[in-house]
């Protein structure tokens, strides 16, 4: 198992260019947002509602999460890289989020404390491909509670076939512990809920996949 300060020092080729956008903490992408807002809403999360949302990067799905649960909710951002999470924290400082935390960690060794209702991993195959990484925080989140995972994946698809020399190239922008995109990405994932359930965008090169904390079986 790798050390927790080795996992800290690693921080994505992409990443360094939040620096450009820190004068600009709300800064999305305009054409992911429609994503985003769906992958938030298969949490099905109310007002009140603890949400993990692990891989956070510079906080991008926080708006959408800090609305659903509400004032009497909680958002906790999980992100590894020094160099993002500032923007994260920026982030919430700017919109003065007093129930959003930022923990500075990798989701294989991050210590969380209570019970969640729902976890997002949004562009995170670190985190929702990890099986140790699953392992540390599925045990934090309540039974049936709804899991939303958004990342790349090969495709299959005609035009987006051709296309998956590209996503690999882009891939090694990314940590080195990333692991490559496949074609099924979630089957890690997959061990973990129940009826999972699996959406492709932009030519099959894109995944949306949702599912449920089972309940436990009285012995």
């Amino acid at each position: 198992m790798w050390m927790a300060q080795e996992r800290k020092d690693l921080t994505p080729p992409y990443g360094y260019l939040t620096r450009l956008f820190r004068p600009f903490p709300d800064f999305d992408p305009p054409f992911i947002k429609p994503v985003r807002y769906k992958a938030v809403e298969l949490l099905h999360l109310k007002a009140g509602d603890r949400v993990l949302d692990v891989g956070c990067g510079p906080g991008g799905s926080f708006p959408c999460l800090v609305h659903a649960v509400g004032q009497s909710g909680q958002v906790i951002g999980v992100e590894i890289s020094p160099e993002i999470s500032i923007n994260a924290k920026r982030r919430v400082v700017k919109n003065g989020w007093r129930n959003v935390q930022v923990i500075e960690a990798a989701a294989q060794d991050v210590h969380l404390t209570g019970l969640f209702d729902g976890l997002l991993m949004f562009a995170a195959p670190d985190v929702y491909a990890s099986e140790e990484a699953l392992e540390n925080i599925v045990p934090h989140l309540r039974e049936n509670a709804r899991v939303a995972a958004f990342g790349a994946k090969l495709s299959s698809k005609g035009l987006g076939s051709s296309l998956n020399p590209v996503l690999r190239m882009l891939f090694n922008l990314s940590f080195s512990t990333t692991p490559r995109p496949d074609y099924e990405p979630w089957r890690s994932l997959a061990k973990h809920v129940e009826k999972l359930d699996i959406e492709e965008y932009f030519l099959g090169l894109m995944f949306l996949c949702s599912g449920s904390i089972p309940r436990k079986v009285d012995e």
